[in-house]
């Protein structure tokens, strides 16, 4: 009832906070309140445009200023993303693969996805998607994740009742079993975040060694694993490397020697797609496999000379 009487005072104020915190990142679901502000406009008590326009203002400045990060400062934007959410550090080849799969339409799909529609804007911005491309496919989302969550609030006005209701009857004990159901869901969370980073503990080559190798006459196989939609921003990669898909790891270098140093290189935090694939070479008996830390960035910082994409002959 709290919830009701705090969305039926503050309306519009309300949902615009609410939803801008929530696309910004903040663990502040925004969907509670959007199904509750479309109960009370059955009941007159708020406007529904109103609402709407609330709404897609939050929606289009949070998603707004995170494209606008993505533009300035490219994927340090999603390793900070990473490193602050309870997300597996996998995140970003989660969200390149699906603007592989989708295109433009994942930031209207991203919208519904957890985990997925924060991160969609920065991504976008670091790709370089045109601006009006991005501005038009993130507000469709936007218009359709309001439209839903609204409308169902509208729909299911009086189950919303007897639920509210239901709770209020329960009085501090409702409050202490949700209070339980959160905290069980962060430890969840945070233990699927540790379990990943152990998954990730390996030995890493630098820029400099990997440098070193590539000068002697044995050099080490450079595997780049960056995606594709990262590629058409970023077209260069560190010379002699080979550009793979995950998909094709298995299949295109099974036939190497098992004891041929093999380098892989990602854009992801904490050299998450590299180490992965790392490992499924080490499970079929390769030998000398090594993720590059920092992944292609470290090799820039580094002032290593680069070579054009397009010059470089599929494995």
């Amino acid at each position: 009832m709290q919830m009701f009487n705090l969305v039926a005072q503050y309306g519009l104020t309300l949902v615009f906070l609410n939803v801008l915190f929530e696309q910004l990142g903040l663990p502040i679901p925004a969907v509670p309140t959007l199904v509750v502000a479309g109960a009370l406009v059955t009941d007159g008590r708020l406007s529904g445009a109103g609402i709407f326009i609330a709404a897609l203002v939050g929606c289009a400045l949070g998603d707004g200023l995170w494209y606008v990060a993505g533009r300035l400062y490219g994927y340090r934007v999603m390793r900070f993303l990473c490193r602050i959410s309870l997300s597996p550090d996998s995140c970003v080849r989660r969200s390149e693969d699906q603007f592989r799969r989708w295109g433009r339409l994942a930031l209207v799909l991203g919208k519904f996805v957890p985990g997925l529609s924060t991160i969609m804007s920065p991504m976008a911005g670091a790709i370089r998607l045109n601006a009006w491309a991005f501005a038009l496919f993130s507000g469709l989302g936007s218009l359709l994740w309001t439209a839903v969550f609204f409308c169902a609030g509208v729909v299911f006005r009086r189950q919303i009742d007897w639920l509210i209701a239901k709770i209020a009857s329960l009085g501090e004990v409702a409050l202490v079993v949700i209070a339980f159901l959160v905290a069980v869901y962060i430890a969840l969370k945070w233990l699927q975040r540790r379990r990943f980073a152990q998954n990730l503990r390996m030995a890493r080559i630098t820029p400099g060694e990997l440098r070193e190798l590539l000068r002697r006459n044995s050099a080490p196989l450079v595997v780049d694993l960056r995606s594709a939609a990262v590629r058409t921003n970023e077209d260069r990669t560190i010379p002699g490397a080979v550009i793979l898909d995950h998909a094709e790891i298995e299949s295109h270098l099974s036939p190497i020697p098992l004891d041929r140093e093999i380098v892989f290189l990602c854009n992801c935090p904490n050299e998450a797609s590299a180490v992965m694939a790392a490992k499924r070479l080490m499970e079929r008996g390769h030998t000398r496999v090594r993720p590059l830390l920092g992944g292609l960035d470290g090799w820039v910082a580094a002032g290593y000379e680069l070579e054009p994409v397009a010059a470089l002959a599929h494995t």
